[in-house]
């Protein structure tokens, strides 16, 4: 995600709202079945299902989500032009139509696209939805006090960089037309060949002008979706969907339960034997924000009803130390390889939860077609590190007697920036004669500091996710140059303005052939790598029960979580 300060956070969120939950479905059979733990195999309309999360659905506004292919609780009630493909693993990863009868008809340099919305469409009460109510969507995301949504349409739009939303400026944004009711057609600044993939944005979600209340219209919005909200409590606390009596039906959501209900602010420890218990409503229970921790995980594992019970998924998302090579001594790229050859790999994934929880990552990209995905390994260590040839580097980088270096990590529990992860790089690098001292954060100041080009130390943790399943919103943000802030939040950790780099991101995102756009982007990170600028540590795996009698499990590699739209309850 274009912010990784909100990545753990989004990973529960997306979860609530599918922010970016977690990832891609390499589950066996057992997890990704269309089945619950015994009984009727058979998804069935009717019902109630429970969510229960410990993030609540703080926003409901379309225009203030931040998710990923449209969010999970929200893509009941926010239909966009497009959408994820509802599907297991791989098949998941695609971009497909929603209300728009296609992905999107691009011009020659894909810097005009063109959608046509499918027939009858109707929001809840009735009434017909247009293109003109999607252009008033996307434009009131732009107003100040409904921020929060993705940032790519004020950077992707022409002339939108400053528009303040319709609230301020009534003339609305002339880089969208609507030619007639079913008809929108986007102009951008440049050629970007993923605009699809933006599409799946909850901004590109319709809204009347009629029932916009402002701020207030999260407490009801008007849903375009299968369900419509009948209650939210304590601001996304306690959130009641019910049937949308004028959802005609769609082509990925199967939408069999006849009530959600959402309830949140509960701590993991409780939500995880909730779900283990199954007892009453709660064997009708899911969650979409809540993972197993290593000791629940290895409760669960020796048990075989509950171990039927976990989804398993993979969502785009990186965990790495992040260099700054503007600070002695990691301003010499041979430090830099060193630290690469001195990481033990099995002592971090060990750090993070097991092998069951995250996979040894030596590549930027995660390990997903999708993005690019190109197996590489520029500074081979094996699984425990290359104490030796690490010392050989820092004798040739004038460091012969060995090296002390500070170390910036999160005291944030979270199992990726945090002191469990800080501890094992500490102790690996001692092997290598690199003394690493460690300055713990609170999280907020960890944030802040890492964040900041005038404070950003030399050597830190650092994570990403993806927006969606691609390369682009994955190396672009942290290694084009151009996205360089030097006053506010900046995340290209490296500080890397290569004119080639740069020339080659602007290149992948001229094809609209995704299939040959992530073969670049798998290329493009094969060569960044080898500038040791980030070191790859891991990739997380996420574990998460739900209730014995929730049916159908669909875990895309999109997302990498449970998808609501499609489970049944018994």
């Amino acid at each position: 995600m274009r912010q990784p300060s909100l990545i753990a956070r989004r990973v529960a969120a997306a979860s609530v709202g599918l922010v970016v939950a977690a990832g891609a479905a390499a589950c066996g059979p057992k997890d990704n079945d269309a089945k619950g733990a015994g009984g009727d195999s058979t998804p069935h309309k009717g019902g109630t299902l429970t969510v229960l999360n410990s993030q609540p659905q703080s926003d409901f506004d379309p225009a203030r989500l931040y998710t990923s292919g449209g969010g999970n609780v929200p893509s009941l009630v926010f239909r966009t032009l497009t959408t994820r493909n509802r599907e297991n693993g791989a098949a998941g990863a695609k971009v497909v139509p929603d209300l728009a009868t296609d992905t999107g008809r691009p011009n020659k340099d894909a810097t005009v696209w063109t959608y046509t919305l499918k027939p009858g469409l109707k929001y809840e009460d009735g009434t017909p939805i247009t293109s003109a109510d999607i252009k008033y969507g996307i434009e009131r995301s732009f107003a100040p006090e409904l921020s929060g949504g993705a940032p790519y349409l004020r950077d992707w739009l022409t002339g939108a960089a400053k528009y303040q939303g319709p609230y301020k400026d009534k003339k609305g944004l002339s880089a969208i037309e609507t030619p007639d009711a079913r008809t929108i057609v986007f102009h951008l600044n440049k050629p970007e060949g993923e605009f699809p993939y933006l599409a799946t944005q909850t901004q590109f979600a319709p809204v009347p002008k009629a029932k916009d209340k402002g701020t207030k219209y999260e407490e009801h919005p008007v849903s375009s979706g299968p369900y419509r909200v009948v209650r939210n409590d304590n601001d996304g606390e306690h959130v009641v969907l019910e049937r949308n009596p004028h959802w005609s039906g769609d082509d990925e959501r199967k939408a069999y339960p006849d009530k959600i209900d959402v309830r949140s602010g509960l701590d993991s420890s409780v939500i995880n034997q909730r779900l283990s218990s199954s007892q009453g409503a709660d064997a009708a229970a899911v969650t979409t924000d809540t993972n197993l921790g290593p000791a629940e995980l290895a409760r669960v594992s020796g048990d075989k009803k509950l171990a039927d019970r976990v989804g398993t998924g993979h969502f785009g998302y990186t965990n790495y130390i992040a260099f700054n090579p503007k600070v002695k001594p990691f301003d010499n790229p041979k430090v830099r390889e060193a630290i690469a050859y001195a990481v033990d790999r099995s002592s971090v994934v060990n750090a993070a939860g097991g092998s069951a929880l995250a996979e040894p990552a030596t590549t930027f990209l995660p390990d997903q077609k999708s993005f690019g995905y190109t197996p590489y390994d520029p500074f081979p260590a094996g699984k425990s590190g290359n104490a030796a040839k690490a010392k050989e580097l820092l004798k040739e980088a004038g460091y012969a007697k060995g090296l002390t270096v500070t170390l910036t990590h999160s005291n944030d529990k979270n199992f990726e920036t945090s002191p469990e992860i800080a501890t094992a790089l500490q102790d690996a690098l001692k092997k290598a004669g690199i003394t690493v001292k460690l300055q713990g954060l609170e999280d907020n100041d960890y944030r802040d500091k890492i964040h900041s080009v005038k404070t950003e130390p030399g050597f830190f943790l650092a994570h990403w996710g993806a927006d969606w399943p691609s390369g682009g919103p994955f190396l672009a943000p942290i290694f084009d140059g151009r996205q360089i802030v030097a006053d506010g939040a900046n995340f290209n950790t490296g500080l890397l303005n290569d004119k080639s780099v740069n020339d080659e991101i602007d290149a992948i995102n001229k094809l609209t052939d995704l299939n040959a756009a992530a073969v670049r982007w798998g290329a493009l990170d094969k060569k960044i790598g080898e500038q040791a600028l980030t070191v790859p540590l891991f990739h997380p795996v996420y574990k998460r029960l739900y209730g014995s009698d929730v049916r159908n499990i669909v875990i895309s590699d999109w997302t990498g979580v449970l998808d609501i739209s499609q489970v049944a309850v018994k």
